[in-house]
């Protein structure tokens, strides 16, 4: 059994937790993680691409963050994903060796095993040199090396066969898996997790004032990655649909720095939304209820400023609903967010395990922008029904808490522990 007395954990990423290095969900996922981790006694160690600014090294009680390639970085400020390249050339070729003389070996000299967690495609060429090292080091029977698949992006990029050997891989949700089995591969599954500092009980006094600042029937939020998959244009579509339909709506966005974002926003205008760009960064719920009510003839507020996670849980309580509406969605770690929060998640058909609809949240079938509107008009006209699926979607993310799901991925990490023949000390 895997224990703080015989384990430690390194996990390693593109994403983390500085601002400089958040770009979506695998950020929260590995900040969370680690912290629940730590909070469980196991010395837990974070490499990722941080921001050139800060220490390279940081040690936060059981957690150790280490900022790789920050030298790479400072020539590119745009954020982790800019210099990507080079930044994933640097951490292939020089994190693995570090992993075995800094972190692996001091703890196989003290009888403790290592789990080396690597996130999505820019890591898998790391994760085989790293399995490589491991066997000309005799330390294989001291590490678990397993990789997780948050998404399908770079698949194309990476020597599967390779990684299939050098590491027992992960997912995260049965629908993640079944898209996987198309490349030969059979990954375990391992459900994301929120922190449990997730769970709030909004202030209704900030509720309310956020909720009538947007001073129209319908108060919708959307946050994600300016991509396709996350169907931007089917959320403004809706937003429309009701505005022609003499239903006054408006919807508060965030995105991020992709291009496509331009898109997004020039389709809405071309549907007749006025669209705003809200460029000031909000620090607390009286700022950014005032930016709202301020503009009450603005159909999209898009926030284009860093958005404090401190403001997540109000938005998403205070919204008639939050679309989370996906197409191609390999968790969907917003969606239980907002039933964190109390919020009402309207989410897609695909990675969202946990969604059950009309019971914890509205579940969509088709990328046709009428769903969302039938959808909007039925529990509106029933509040005591969205008020249920709000309750009952808070009692589902409790299930989902880090230390709960934690659990899960422990018995996956005790089974490829005994598949590879690592050595566990009681």
């Amino acid at each position: 059994m895997l224990t703080p007395q015989n384990t430690q954990v390194a996990i390693v990423s593109f994403e983390g937790p500085d601002e400089y290095a958040r770009a979506g969900g695998l950020a929260v996922r590995v900040r969370d993680l680690c912290e629940t981790l730590a909070a469980e006694d196991f010395r837990t160690h974070l490499f990722f691409i941080g921001d050139p600014r800060l220490p390279a090294v940081e040690e936060r009680g059981n957690l150790a963050l280490y900022r790789w390639s920050q030298w790479i970085s400072a020539y590119h400020l745009g954020g982790v994903y800019d210099g990507e390249w080079g930044k994933l050339q640097d951490l292939t070729g020089s994190l693995p060796p570090f992993l075995i003389d800094g972190i692996i070996r001091p703890a196989a000299d003290r009888g403790l095993v290592t789990v080396v967690m690597g996130e999505d495609w820019q890591t898998a060429p790391a994760m085989i040199h790293l399995a490589a090292l491991t066997e000309q080091s005799g330390l294989r029977a001291q590490v678990i090396p397993v990789w997780t698949a948050n998404n399908l992006y770079g698949f194309e990029q990476i020597d599967l066969p390779a990684l299939d050997v050098a590491t027992t891989i992960l997912t995260v949700s049965r629908y993640m898996k079944h898209e996987m089995q198309r490349y030969g591969l059979n990954p375990l599954v391992t459900p994301n997790g929120v922190s449990p500092s997730a769970l709030v009980d909004v202030l209704p006094s900030d509720s309310r004032q956020l909720r009538n600042a947007f001073r129209s029937e319908v108060a919708l939020f959307k946050i994600g990655r300016f991509s396709p998959d996350k169907r931007w244009l089917m959320a403004l579509d809706a937003v429309a649909l009701l505005k022609r339909a003499g239903v006054p709506a408006r919807i508060l966005m965030r995105g991020d720095k992709l291009l496509y974002g331009q898109e997004v926003l020039s389709h809405a205008e071309a549907q007749g939304l006025r669209v705003e760009n809200l460029t000031q960064r909000y620090t607390d719920i009286a700022s950014l209820s005032a930016a709202i009510a301020s503009r009450p003839e603005v159909d999209v507020l898009n926030l284009a400023a860093f958005l404090p996670d401190s403001l997540l849980p109000t938005i998403y309580a205070s919204v008639d609903a939050v679309l989370a509406n996906s197409g191609h969605e390999p968790f969907g770690l917003v969606g239980l967010e907002v039933m964190a929060a109390g919020g009402l998640a309207v989410v897609g058909s695909t990675g969202e395990d946990y969604a059950e609809p009309q019971r914890n949240a509205v579940v969509l079938d088709t990328d046709d922008p009428r769903e969302i509107v039938v959808q909007l008009r039925r529990l509106l006209a029933a509040p005591d029904e969205a008020f249920r699926i709000r309750q009952r979607g808070k009692e589902t993310a409790r299930d989902y808490i880090w230390p709960e799901t934690m659990k899960e991925l422990f018995a996956k990490l005790e089974y490829a522990a005994l598949a590879r023949g690592v050595e566990v000390h009681a």
